[in-house]
């Protein structure tokens, strides 16, 4: 496959204006469309992440959680895996029912890799025929397609997009990962693989007209390279300034990052290992979780969370004022997996009646607790409870001076009694739900 030199794409044309600093945009000021759209990603609270690549054509190799990690698992060689994209023809891709599914689940936007760890994009790529458009039978545009129908449906479309490439032979020296793949290059120009990389973000920059933002991975593979991180952001800031720019580099943002995530992390926990940072107090927060135990296509991993489940951690996700970005790995064939499917159906079915209290909340008074969470807007607290067995629910360390306390479902009034240490709750069995028992406090 080649790689066109960049010396040869509009990104030349852009240098003379960006500002280069190594580690971060340094001294970056947002501009009034991006804190427009950092307010927008507060309030939508609810996205799809969608990994999607030619590794969905192997499905996990058989083995649980590996899907777009398998060349790396399987030490597939660059030119055996080169392969893949010959068998990728993914006829039943439909992007007007993949956005009006997505809009019946209450999702407000979409998160697609652009690029995964593997280097084939999944867009039309005008610097490298390792593309969709040039390397598959399919020979379309996906991400076009689905960015003209989101637009249509008025759904916000971002991109993920890996910093970490197991198939660039300029991406060396290598990082943490890929030293199984044989064939890798073992020399390299670093510089030319970043200006590579900036290509392509300008690419999907420039063809798809407006987007939500820069969704990046992979730079955990080698955090002390020379990323050239104030170029990128600044180009990307420069192209797009409403363009909202985060990365799961599992560190407190750097300068000219607009959101943090956590991955399959609640914000300030760490059970994977590997979110051992803290909460940022600056930006807007989203935690990123999946369906089953695999980012993309994996035909034997049926180790599926329950819909209540996944309600449960959207909510404490709202409680630390984080959006929840729910992942499916659509089909080699271009279709999302029907239990997938009815998995965001009922979920949205829940946030037909309960996304009052999620949708354009931000952090409730109170962090997140055993027995459940908070949300607030304006002078109303919402008191989600989703693991209590009945009687009274203590709060303490919260005095509010309240106006009214009712029941979301039927709006019956909630017993509260007001003590030195808080405030307590009755909440009958009766009245108990089984995803959530919502509490509305109107506070004077």
């Amino acid at each position: 496959m080649k790689f066109i030199p960049t010396n040869s794409i509009v990104i030349i044309l852009i240098a003379g204006f960006l500002s280069i600093n190594s580690f971060a945009q340094e001294g970056y000021v947002p501009a009034e469309e991006n804190l427009e759209n950092r307010e927008w990603f507060l309030d939508a609270k609810y996205g799809l992440f969608v990994h999607w690549g030619v590794y969905s054509i192997m499905g996990g190799g058989g083995d649980q959680g590996i899907a777009e990690w398998i060349m790396e698992r399987k030490s597939i060689p660059i030119v055996q895996y080169e392969k893949l994209p010959g068998f990728f023809n993914p006829v039943d891709f439909d992007p007007a029912q993949w956005v009006s599914m997505v809009k019946r689940a209450g999702i407000k936007y979409i998160t697609i890799t652009s690029k995964h760890h593997d280097g084939f994009a999944m867009y039309d790529s005008k610097i490298s025929d390792y593309n969709i458009v040039d390397a598959t039978p399919y020979g379309k545009d996906v991400i076009g397609m689905l960015k003209e129908e989101c637009d249509k449906q008025g759904v916000k479309l971002f991109f993920y997009h890996s910093q970490l490439d197991w198939h660039h032979p300029d991406y060396f020296p290598h990082g943490r990962t890929g030293e199984g793949i044989r064939d890798r290059s073992q020399s390299g120009d670093w510089n030319a693989y970043i200006d590579y990389m900036n290509t392509q973000l300008t690419e999907l920059l420039t063809q798809y007209g407006e987007v939500g933002g820069i969704w990046f991975d992979g730079m955990w593979d080698k955090p002390d390279a020379e990323w050239r991180l104030g170029e990128t952001y600044s180009l990307i800031h420069e192209l797009q300034p409403g363009a909202l720019i985060g990365s799961n580099h599992h560190k407190m943002p750097y300068p000219g990052e607009d959101f943090m995530m956590f991955e399959r992390d609640l914000p300030g926990e760490n059970s994977m290992g590997f979110n051992n940072t803290g909460i940022s107090e600056e930006v807007p927060l989203e935690m990123c979780e999946t369906m089953n135990g695999s980012w993309g296509f994996n035909i034997i991993d049926q180790n599926y969370k329950s819909v209540k489940a996944l309600i449960q951690t959207m909510v404490r996700s709202a409680g630390y004022g984080a959006n929840f970005l729910l992942n499916t790995g659509p089909m080699p064939n271009g279709q999302i997996q029907p239990e997938n499917v009815d998995t965001l159906m009922a979920i949205g079915q829940w946030l037909e009646l309960h996304g009052e209290s999620v949708y354009g909340t931000r952090k409730g008074p109170v962090k997140p607790q055993e027995w459940g969470a908070t949300t607030q807007k304006g002078n109303t607290v919402y008191v989600h409870v989703l693991n209590h067995d009945g009687g009274t629910l203590e709060i303490a360390g919260y005095t509010p001076k309240l106006k009214s306390a009712l029941f979301f479902d039927d709006g019956s009034e909630v017993d509260v009694k007001k003590t030195k240490e808080g405030i307590i709750l009755t909440v009958p069995k009766e009245k108990l739900q089984d995803m959530d028992t919502v509490i509305v406090l109107t506070l004077k």
